[in-house]
């Protein structure tokens, strides 16, 4: 609440004291026509309007990269095998020749025959149809104004910092292609061949679709014009602008999601080691793995127009709608023991909220 109040208090001096270079009047007295300063609480709702990016995302491992395959099945590698490569079926044919759990790392007679692979696809990658969104949100509201004259006001907003769901869509796969050079006699009879497998990374929607969730601070600030005048007509609309502050933290993540993750950083990391075989088959890398999630903090212009109706001099009802521009980039890192960046997941998300305010005011 502290952060929240403090920029609060940052955003809005400015725009207090900028008043003393054209107004001719002490700022605490008025001519009796209206009260100096109001308070407002009530109920606050956000509707985000924003709709899912899809992901970015990149990995340690560059295009062209080429890696020792190691250990590894036949069956693997039949099964991310490009099929109608050879006209006569001969690859797929002599790796089933030998068997469906022969380890091409220790062939009989032959020995080690799994040669190399040259890794395409993983370096950089847009993932269609996902995303992030965030979820509606209610919390408790306030608004402090300070009336400049009866007509223009500066207001702060805050409220206290709801926890946000952050909903999920889609599947994340990783396009790997590569050419696979065998070793040996089995590098001379089938020569090099392709292999192509999307590799499923996570599904967003898991957990009843909440991805994540964070707790957002959303102060904000600005300038108010309320039509009518004090003591003559109960009814007031205004119409306000300035900006907002988003910020968040106490960010938690998914635990189905960050579990494929950290598989995922085990593929990559395999790569690294040189057992490319081992990634294909979700086999554990000699490393741990970690998943960070960071949300950037952002500005954003918002506009209000709202009215308020007067009880009495002091006592007053207020309703508002207020639309922000407001989008921030989401960031999924997946690093090893040695902080090493392994995976690196980006998505826009656009916000865009309307805020909704319904409260009670009063005016001293």
């Amino acid at each position: 609440m502290k952060k929240m109040l403090t920029l609060a208090c940052a955003i809005a001096t400015p725009l207090l004291f900028s008043q003393s270079a054209v107004a001719e009047f002490d700022y605490f007295k008025t001519d009796g026509s209206f009260k100096r300063f109001s308070v407002s609480a009530g109920w606050l709702h956000a509707s985000p309007q924003g709709k899912a990016n899809p992901l970015e995302n990149t990995t340690a491992i560059k295009d062209g990269t080429v890696a020792n395959n190691g250990s590894v099945k036949v069956e693997t590698v039949r099964e991310v095998l490009v099929k109608d490569q050879d006209r006569f079926g001969f690859i797929d044919g002599t790796l089933k020749g030998l068997g469906a759990k022969t380890d091409l790392s220790k062939v009989p007679v032959l020995g080690d025959v799994s040669g190399t692979t040259k890794i395409n696809g993983l370096e950089s990658w847009t993932s269609a149809g996902t995303g992030l969104e965030s979820d509606d949100v209610d919390t408790f509201g306030l608004l402090f104004n300070y009336y400049i004259n009866d007509h223009w006001s500066v207001e702060v907003k805050a409220g206290i910092p709801p926890k946000v769901d952050i909903l999920g869509q889609g599947q994340v796969y990783a396009p790997l292609k590569g050419t696979v050079s065998p070793d040996g006699i089995a590098g001379t009879l089938l020569g090099d061949f392709e292999i192509s497998k999307d590799m499923p990374i996570t599904d967003l929607e898991q957990g009843n679709g909440v991805a994540s969730s964070a707790r957002a601070w959303l102060p904000a600030a600005g300038v108010q014009y309320q039509f009518g005048k004090s003591g003559v007509n109960k009814f007031r609309p205004y119409v306000g602008a300035g900006v907002m502050y988003a910020y968040f933290d106490d960010i938690e993540l998914n635990d189905g999601i960050r579990k494929d993750l950290e598989r995922a950083g085990h593929q990559i990391q395999n790569i690294k080691d040189g057992k490319a075989g081992a990634a294909l088959e979700d086999v554990k890398s000699s490393q741990g793995m970690s998943v960070d999630v960071e949300a950037d903090s952002a500005f954003a212009p918002i506009v209000t127009l709202g009215a308020t109706y007067d009880f009495n001099d002091k006592w007053f009802g207020v309703g508002s709608v207020s639309y922000a521009k407001l989008d921030s980039d989401t960031t999924i890192t997946v690093k090893n023991d040695k902080n090493e960046e392994l995976i690196r997941a980006k998505s826009n998300l656009d916000i865009d909220p309307y805020i909704t305010f319904l409260g009670v005011g009063y005016r001293f």
